[in-house]
């Protein structure tokens, strides 16, 4: 009989973290494309000590009710807005995540969406696969300067702070707005605090890297696009809710501002059907870490939360690291 603690992987992560928690514990790892279901997810973390489970595995009150075991909750990302943070910590239950590592792959996927959306690219590439380049043309999908333009970043965490260190290579200005000031980025990359509204007018481009908050939901709005400019485009690989979909349609479609970069959405898998119809928006199905190295390496981060926790020690990824005083 397998007297070792249980483990439940909600999803088929890269083999390297499900191979390493299955040298130390007895692991079931559920395999489906569309991930675990609510009522699978309840009914097999019951016997687990802990689970590895995604962003889009929501972990709440009825979930911990069916899990006595539980110990840890690992994410197999570095948000955490899909867990009860203040249940699990009631509970004792530790929340650990995967930060640093997918840091750059995500601020690369912010500019991959700021240059498909300033020069158009996805336009262009079905203009052209569809058989209409018969020659070049002075007018033919004219986009947006990138280079010396002036970037606005709402959030200067560690992705927010790669974001705009790349910016340099554009010798672009740099505004950002935190909820603190950032000595070392402003030192860094000679960015500057200003307010929100005066970030969004200032702009011509505006990415987010802010997580999800009740403060932050909706922090682009109506009243934001309305401050920003016509020309401007907005970029947002953070949370979806931070942006209202259905303002952001609406000033697309009116062009009220020049485009849009998503790979996050309001109610994923869902996407705002406005938003579907409009050519001046690129849309990507929340990749912003997905590159082969990054996911190997948040499979073994997860993995290693996991092993430290249930051997009795405490990893450098916990997120209420007040259970260990």
């Amino acid at each position: 009989m397998d007297t070792r603690q249980k483990v439940l992987v909600t999803s088929d992560i890269p083999i390297e973290g499900i191979e390493l928690l299955q040298s130390h514990f007895d692991v079931q790892v559920f395999n489906s494309n569309c991930g675990i279901k609510r009522e699978e997810l309840i009914k097999n973390i019951r016997d687990k000590q802990a689970v590895l489970c995604l962003l889009s595995d929501i972990i709440d009150k009825e979930v911990m009710d069916s899990a006595n075991e539980l110990k840890v909750i690992s994410n197999y990302a570095v948000g955490y807005n899909n867990i009860d943070m203040a249940e699990a910590t009631r509970r004792g239950i530790a929340i650990t995540n995967t930060p640093d590592v997918l840091t750059n792959a995500t601020a690369d996927l912010a500019w991959t969406l700021l240059f498909s959306a300033a020069r158009r690219v996805v336009e262009a590439d079905i203009y052209t696969r569809h058989g209409n380049f018969k020659a070049w043309a002075p007018k033919l999908l004219l986009g947006q300067d990138i280079t010396g333009r002036t970037i606005g970043i709402i959030g200067a965490g560690r992705i927010g702070r790669a974001f705009g260190k790349k910016a340099m290579a554009f010798d672009m200005e740099i505004l950002y707005h935190n909820r603190t000031r950032e000595e070392s980025f402003e030192k860094e990359c000679g960015a500057t605090w200003v307010e929100k509204e005066e970030l969004l007018r200032r702009s011509d481009f505006v990415s987010l890297h802010c997580p999800l908050t009740p403060e932050t939901k909706h922090l682009i709005g109506e009243k934001e696009l309305s401050l920003m400019k016509s020309t401007s485009i907005l970029i947002n690989t953070s949370r979806g809710p931070v942006v209202d979909e259905i303002a952001l349609a609406k000033a697309l479609e009116e062009k009220r501002i020049w485009s849009a970069g998503l790979d996050v959405y309001e109610n994923e898998p869902y996407i705002e059907e406005k938003l579907l119809k409009l050519s001046n928006v690129v849309l990507l199905p929340h990749i912003g870490s997905a590159t082969i190295e990054t996911r190997k390496k948040m499979s073994i981060m997860a993995a290693e939360n996991i092993i430290a926790i249930l051997n009795g020690d405490i990893p450098k990824n916990v997120v209420n690291i007040e259970l260990y005083p």
